[in-house]
């Protein structure tokens, strides 16, 4: 039995054999599909022409062409609104024609997963700090601030650290990446790590390999961009770069691309490739052409051709438009009068129909669901026959009205009856809501409904429609709303901007045309976030709750630029508007942990506990912050409270082994540590912390394969690298410390705790000037920071025959003496360097005091090796105070044999 037609296979066969016009790209066309690949040059299209002049219709009898040819077609208008929308909606339709890209889906997947990732973990603060190295954000690396600049992790390539860092200051875009980076270094792969801040660079070359493979399978692929002066803008530069300059692969021959657009393309994007554009401009039509239509649509009285070529204009779209019931003599034409809407509503003699038709003018698209609701519902179902009409654009299942066609006819409804007007979009929009609630029926999915990109687009379309019904009413929800499409990504909000800019055109009302002109303005400054949330905040008249989330957006913003006093003061307003917003809490005590501003951050965290004793992330970070302290036990009951409120919690496992390992309780380290790597086996941060343990517990082969692991995930990490150069100085192999050390420093020119090491390096190998040159540079970078690095320059500066390097002990002794009136592993650790120090100075009875303090503290193994090992250097350096150090090294070697 023979398959019958759909009925959007007869809309399709109607079209094209009433098609008029345009016959010389038609031709042209043909032949290039006609033609072996290798043989044509021509390979990219360019339709351009003011609207209505039949652009969208050209572009779709030109699909219709290539696919009778055997090709592979995707048509994209602005329903897309980035690249990476634009990549996914050509791999959905090509999967549509068996030409599946799994690959490149797979890793789109990837990429959204990793975005909700990075919004969630960068709201949380910052990944932890090294050993002796402050929290506070680090400068950029070389490689972040490189990348800033030529645009990698520009505008909204960062996620989760505000959604619009890409426009600040290179150096900040930078640090927000180096941030982003740091965050996941420790739970995702090098290849993660460059898919969720440069997508494009991952993406880009894999969807070109699956569009390789694709195009090998069939004659051609042709790519159909509509409106393209809508979504040229956001994805010239990409298009430019896969057609032209081959930078995501080689394109196949056989790819072609139509593009369809109001303006010229770019001069600034295209302009040295125009040569390779075929140009196809495209006018109203001639009388010429418009009277073959009208006779070939059966209007052929003169009077009415005249009639439909004044009223049209000879515009394609509604020449066809006012053609297309035939009208046939002098009474069909009555009174010349009126727009070309009015008369074709006039010359459509059933009255259910011009009912119809402008009723579903009022959505700005519409399914069958959308169709019931906009339509009367005393008329039976017209719309097979809508979906016929020449001014509708049927593209599985959604239709949409010709932009020319639909603006006359919502000006015609508005005018007729503004209460009428008010209440079918009021229906519309409560169609959409209910949509909507019941979609919320289901699983919520992670990080909210507005992480589900059908629930979104109804409630922009609910939202639109209340702002159509009543601007005045709508626009305080609207403009409140705009804040939660901020907090989900760049798009979002320009959507949700030009969404009100569309409003406010088709109801004439400038409040939502305002705001949306003004926002997407905004949006278009240096620093687009903050401008965009600056202005709703002094002028969006918004309640406490949203004045205080914008706050709390924008404090996120600038925290994560580095401008810290501007972020404290929008945090302490947000608070202050919503004492009970945790995430504003939890983002002033984010912002006090950078600074070290342990105490401050405690206060906040227990607040924000206290708004919520079941969020495992406050505990994970409380927990952290009491390790900076030295609270250990403290951090280590936080670690088990967030454990059991969520047992994959990465951070927590490796956390508290990091606490463990601290406390010299190295089995619990191992233990908590492989917990966390089940989580992520690629995790570069619990490679290197567990390599530590390895070399406290002299199982060195398994702490050099963990650090090498940890190089290895994780190449481009200053402080990875430096861990692993920090290992080879303790296990004395200099020289690939140095290489290590002289890496991360690379990688990071501003990275003190790298100097410290490189210092000691040089110090070991008695090189002191170059030792001195490092450490006075760490102290530079940090001053007060740690008062071994004051106590390897005063060795360095008594190897030199310094006078001042006394000065430099005392100072240590200071510092020392603060560790060692603290509690936990800092106690030990500051005794044990005042035993040291005490004796560089030859103060011998304060060392013996120090040490019988340290030994009371039960050291660690790893401590009494370290007393001796620091000990035996500085009997090197000042040989005449060896006979003195002597007893305190043969104690310290005592214990250590006694502990084993």
């Amino acid at each position: 039995m023979r398959q019958r037609p759909s009925r959007q296979e007869l809309i399709r066969r109607r079209r094209q054999g009433g098609f008029v016009g345009r016959q010389g790209e038609i031709a042209a066309f043909r032949e290039v599909l006609r033609q072996v690949v290798e043989e044509t040059e021509q390979f990219l299209f360019h339709i351009h022409g003011p609207a209505g002049v039949g652009k969208s219709t050209l572009v779709r009898q030109l699909e219709t062409i290539a696919r009778e040819n055997g090709a592979l077609t995707v048509y994209l208008d602005e329903s897309v609104a980035d690249v990476v929308e634009a990549m996914e909606a050509i791999s959905a339709q090509l999967a549509l024609q068996g030409a599946a890209m799994k690959t490149f889906d797979k890793r789109l997947a990837a990429y959204r997963q990793l975005r909700h990732e990075a919004a969630a973990g960068a709201a949380a603060g910052p990944p932890p700090a090294a050993d002796g190295e402050p929290p506070a954000a680090p400068a950029p690396s070389p490689s972040s601030v490189v990348a800033s600049q030529v645009g990698l992790v520009g505008l909204g390539m960062i996620p989760g650290v505000g959604a619009f860092t890409g426009a600040v200051d290179p150096l900040q875009v930078a640090a927000g990446a180096d941030r982003v980076k740091a965050l996941f270094q420790s739970r995702r792969s090098p290849e993660d790590i460059q898919l969720v801040l440069s997508p494009l660079q991952v993406l880009g070359p894999v969807f070109m390999e699956d569009l390789t493979e694709a195009a090998r399978r069939t004659p051609s692929i042709v790519w159909f961009f509509d409106t393209y002066e809508r979504t040229g803008p956001l994805l010239d530069v990409w298009l430019r770069d896969l057609l032209i300059s081959g930078r995501y692969g080689a394109l196949p021959p056989n790819v072609l691309t139509v593009l369809a657009g109001q303006p010229g393309l770019a001069p600034s994007v295209w302009g040295d490739w125009l040569d390779l554009v075929t140009d196809w401009p495209l006018d109203i039509f001639s009388e010429d052409e418009a009277r073959r239509l009208l006779t070939q649509k059966g209007v052929t009285d003169e009077r009415v051709v005249a009639l439909i070529l004044e009223l049209s204009e000879r515009l394609p779209v509604l020449v066809s438009t006012l053609a297309e019931n035939s009208p046939a003599s002098l009474d069909d034409v009555g009174d010349p009068s009126g727009t070309a809407v009015e008369r074709f509503l006039k010359w459509e003699p059933d009255p259910d129909r011009r009912a119809v038709a402008l009723a579903c003018a009022l959505p700005q698209q519409f399914d069958t669901g959308v169709y019931r609701a906009a339509a009367p519902a005393d008329i039976p179902d017209q719309l097979p026959w809508l979906r016929t009409m020449p001014f509708v654009t049927d593209r599985a299942g959604q239709c949409r009205y010709h932009q020319v066609v639909r603006s006359m006819m919502l000006r015609l409804q508005r005018q007729r009856s503004p209460e009428s007007w008010r209440e079918q979009h009021t229906r519309i929009a409560d169609a959409f809501s209910w949509r909507r609630v019941s979609l919320e029926q289901g699983a919520e999915p992670d990080g909210g409904w507005w992480h589900d990109d059908h629930w979104r687009r109804l409630r922009l379309q609910e939202t639109y429609h209340r702002l159509c019904a009543d601007p005045r009413t709508a626009l305080p929800e609207a403009l409140r709303e705009l804040l939660d499409a901020y907090d989900h990504g760049p798009t979002t909000l320009r959507r949700w901007a030009q969404t009100l800019t569309e409003a406010g055109r088709d109801t004439d009302a400038r409040g939502p045309g305002e705001w949306g002109a003004r926002l997407l303005a905004a949006l278009d400054t240096e620093e687009p976030g903050p401008a965009a949330l600056t202005l709703l905040i002094d002028q969006g008249r918004l309640d406490n709750a949203a004045r205080a989330k914008a706050h709390t957006l924008r404090g996120d913003d600038l925290r994560y630029a580095g401008r810290y006093d501007q972020a404290f003061a929008d945090f302490d307003v947000a608070v202050a508007l919503a004492p009970e917003s945790r995430r504003a809490v939890g983002g002033r005590g984010t912002t006090h942990s950078l600074l070290e501003r342990y105490e401050e951050a405690l206060a906040d965290f227990d607040r924000a506990i206290e708004l919520d004793p079941t969020d495992s992330w406050a505990f994970t970070w409380r927990g952290d912050t009491y390790s900076s302290l030295d609270r250990c036990d403290e951090a280590l009951a936080d670690f088990d409270r967030a454990i059991a409120l969520d047992p994959e919690s990465l951070w927590a496992f490796a956390w508290r082994g990091d606490v463990y390992r601290l406390l010299g309780r190295y089995e619990e380290a191992l233990a908590d540590l492989d917990r966390a790597l089940e989580r992520d086996v690629t995790s570069s941060f619990v490679f290197a912390r567990r390599g530590e343990v390895y070399r406290l517990l002299e199982r060195h082969d398994e702490a050099l394969a963990d650090m090498d692991r940890a190089v290895e995930g994780n190449p481009d990490s200053s402080w990875v690298v430096a861990r692993r150069g920090e290992m080879y100085r303790l296990l004395e192999r200099y020289d690939e410390a140095l290489a290590d050390l002289d890496r991360a420093i690379g990688l990071d020119p501003d990275y003190g705790w790298a100097f410290t090491a490189r210092g000691q390096v040089h110090t070991a190998l008695e090189r002191y000037e170059e030792a001195l040159a490092d450490l006075d540079r760490s102290i530079e970078l940090k001053p007060d920071h740690d008062g071994w690095i004051y106590y390897e320059r005063a060795l360095a500066r008594r190897r030199l025959g310094r006078a001042d390097w006394t000065r430099d002990l005392t100072r240590a002794i200071s510092l020392f003496t603060a560790d060692a009136e603290s509690t936990g592993p800092g106690a030990q650790v500051g005794l044990g360097n005042l035993v040291v120090v005490h004796c560089a100075l030859s103060s011998w009875q304060e060392a013996e005091d120090a040490l019988t303090g340290f030994f009371a503290l039960r050291p660690s193994r790893h401590q009494l090796r370290d007393g001796i090992t620091d000990l035996t250097l500085l009997a090197r350096v000042v040989p005449s105070l060896a006979q003195r150090i002597l007893p305190f090294q043969v104690r310290l070697r005592d214990a250590l044999d006694a502990d084993g």
